[in-house]
């Protein structure tokens, strides 16, 4: 399995109410509808361990243009029974359709940490510098780490209110770069790692606006075409 240089990360919450429906019909429908998608090649979703939203999904695709493309917008727009149900009970939902802009690592891990977050602005080039030459590679040489990714949101196709959203009845919020880490071994240590490794102090020396979510999941399930 290839997987390329797109992405879609989405985090959320359930109510407790639709939790049990929310399991059935993305574990049974919604996950393999959306890797069936043509140049989808994986999606993976993760329950939070110690974070500020319940769950975080990865789909990855063979290339950016995927995500912006036409038949992804023909799936959002078309929304099968189960889904327009199903969709009622999210809550606090952060969604970006994103490339690739950096790959490291190719094993993958039961624990990932996800930072959602905004460069200062006239800082993104300073942030990627910084990002890819040093916080990255130190990140990926650090003990129990797995893969790191750096994603960057394409924001117009992010935006599209799609019939999926509008079933909700609530704008997601965009973050503009993804930092996903993966790991293995215990959580306390791979929690202790991620957050010595992404600190407040080590973002701000890339230029990262304060406030940056910092979260960690464990792995539920993996789907592939």
């Amino acid at each position: 399995m290839t997987i390329g240089g797109g992405a879609v990360a989405i985090w959320h919450d359930i109510v407790p109410e639709g939790l049990a429906e929310f399991y059935a019909w993305h574990g049974e429908e919604h996950m393999p509808e959306r890797v069936a998608s043509p140049g989808f090649v994986r999606g993976r979703r993760f329950a939070a361990v110690d974070a500020e939203l319940g769950f975080f999904n990865l789909y990855e695709t063979a290339s950016p243009d995927v995500v912006a493309g036409a038949g992804y917008k023909q799936r959002l727009d078309n929304p099968t029974p189960r889904t327009l149900s199903a969709v009622r009970h999210f809550r606090h939902v952060a969604r970006s359709l994103c490339r690739v802009a950096v790959r490291t690592g190719t094993a993958q891990g039961g624990l990932v940490a996800t930072l959602r977050h905004a460069v200062v602005a006239g800082q993104e080039t300073h942030y990627r510098t910084r990002m890819i030459d040093g916080i990255i590679p130190a990140l990926a040489a650090m003990p129990g780490v797995a893969s790191v990714l750096l994603l960057e949101a394409d924001l117009a196709a992010s935006g599209y209110v799609n019939a999926e959203q509008q079933a909700r009845g609530a704008a997601n919020l965009v973050p503009p770069f993804v930092l996903v880490c993966e790991g293995w071994g215990e959580a306390p240590d791979f929690i202790a790692t991620a957050r010595a490794a992404l600190s407040e102090d080590v973002r701000a020396t890339a230029g990262l606006v304060p406030g940056s979510a910092l979260d960690i999941y464990r792995h539920q399930l993996t789907t592939v075409k």
